[in-house]
């Protein structure tokens, strides 16, 4: 019977087996702490040898993980050509699937917020303007053909919630995006670089200065929907030219008054000032990457962005409607469109004498039903069916395959049919 050899042994034996180099390294161990020891020894004596550049680091102990320039610490950004060997702009080119097409320069100058680099030739204001641009019209035009019947200031809350700072900082932070501590020239090119101390460059969409503007602050005037599409911004809201200094009067007020001894631990952290800093930085990247791929490959590339990107975000509509008076505004809804008056009709409870009664009440117009909801009372009952009848009104969409206008752009393009505009809202709001 033949012996087995004891499992433990086997492996005891590999242990065992000397790698060769293995006595040479061994050999060379204590030379090499020794001389680690004299070099301490030497630049602990001799401070005055530190190769120290401008922000102060002594690079000869803490070397770069890459060779920098001389410059590179006096520099607001880093330079164009590193973004070559930066591995985690390499990754974001491919996690995004960004074009060929697209450089990586560009797309590290993307990353560079006018906050952290003033010069226009290196930041990404120019491009964020642009990508702004195309994305509130991608947007407003998907929004207008897919719901037609939408309200003015719905249309403008939506466009807010696709195309606002705060939608687009979460764009940028599920692309898995980080930022730098503090910008500079040594930074990695594939961080984003934004200041904390300055608010930067503001990107001011389309829209003009009311000349009554000082007067609606004071006076607290109300703004038609009218005159808000016309003067107003993309999002209803008034264009005030030294917006940028306000809100470094504000910050500078905030500073001021901060008092560190009153401020709760969970909040020692940052404050509202720095993340909206924050936060618009990261809106102006997003916004500079549509941008880039638009000046880098073209129009449909970049609506094929949008679409993947942000318009794919789900956003429940009937969530931003806010009523006043519904059963008066289904009234005039239905005198409008040359409808039956509506009429409440209860069309089952349960539980009237307990604690606990439920109401079922459904609005008819003739022979057909408008909508229904349940309520815990008769009043509340009519009062959200009359609700869910206007929002079954406004939300009526033709479909998602509806052609856009900027369909017609494209080569060989069918001819042109146009989308269903309703007329407008029942009531002004």
């Amino acid at each position: 019977m033949k012996r087995l050899r004891p499992a433990s042994s086997r492996w005891t034996g590999w242990l065992l087996v000397a790698r060769p180099g293995a006595l040479r390294s061994a050999q060379q161990q204590p030379v090499s702490l020794t001389l680690r020891r004299q070099q301490s020894t030497s630049t602990a004596t001799a401070p005055a040898s530190y190769n120290t550049q401008l922000d102060g680091t002594d690079h000869d102990r803490f070397p770069p993980l890459e060779p920098l320039p001389p410059s590179a610490t006096s520099l607001p950004s880093p330079l164009p050509e590193r973004a070559l060997r930066s591995a985690k702009l390499a990754a974001l080119h491919a996690r995004l699937s960004l074009p060929k097409k697209l450089p990586l320069q560009t797309l590290a100058r993307t990353l560079v917020d006018a906050s952290a680099d003033e010069n226009p030739k290196f930041n990404n204001a120019n491009l964020a303007f642009v990508g702004q641009t195309l994305i509130n019209y991608h947007i407003a035009e998907w929004i207008m053909v897919r719901y037609p019947r939408l309200p003015m200031a719905i249309i403008w809350a939506a466009m807010l919630a696709y195309t606002g700072p705060a939608p687009l900082h979460q764009v940028a932070r599920s692309w898995g995006i980080e930022s730098a501590a503090v910008p500079g020239g040594e930074v990695d090119p594939g961080l984003l670089q934004y200041s904390l101390e300055k608010p930067g460059t503001a990107i001011r969409g389309f829209g003009y200065k009311r000349e009554e503007l000082d007067f609606i602050d004071k006076y607290k005037f109300r703004q038609s929907i009218n005159s808000g599409v016309i003067f107003d911004d993309d999002y209803g809201n008034l264009i005030r030219e030294n917006a940028q200094r306000q809100r470094q009067e504000e910050q500078d007020a905030m500073d001021a008054n901060y008092d560190e001894s009153i401020e709760p631990d969970h909040m020692s952290y940052g404050n509202e000032a720095t993340r909206s800093l924050a936060e618009n930085a990261h809106a102006n990247f997003t916004r500079a990457v549509v941008g880039a791929i638009y000046a880098h490959c073209g129009r449909d590339a970049v609506k094929a962005f949008i679409k993947s990107h942000i318009m794919s975000r789900t956003l429940d509509f009937s969530k931003l409607f806010e009523f006043k008076n519904p059963t008066r505004e289904l009234n005039m809804l239905c005198e409008r469109e040359d409808f039956d008056p509506p009429i409440a009709r209860m069309l089952s409870e349960t539980g009237r004498l307990s604690r606990t009664p439920v109401y079922v009440v459904g609005i008819f117009s003739g022979n057909d039903k408008l909508g229904e909801a349940v309520g815990p009372s008769l009043d509340m009952a009519r009062l959200k069916a009359a609700m869910n009848s206007l929002k079954s009104w406004y939300l009526y969409s033709p479909g998602g395959n509806a052609r856009l206008p900027s369909d017609m752009l494209a080569p060989e393009a069918r001819p042109w049919q146009p989308a269903y505009i309703d007329i407008g809202e029942v009531v002004a709001r």
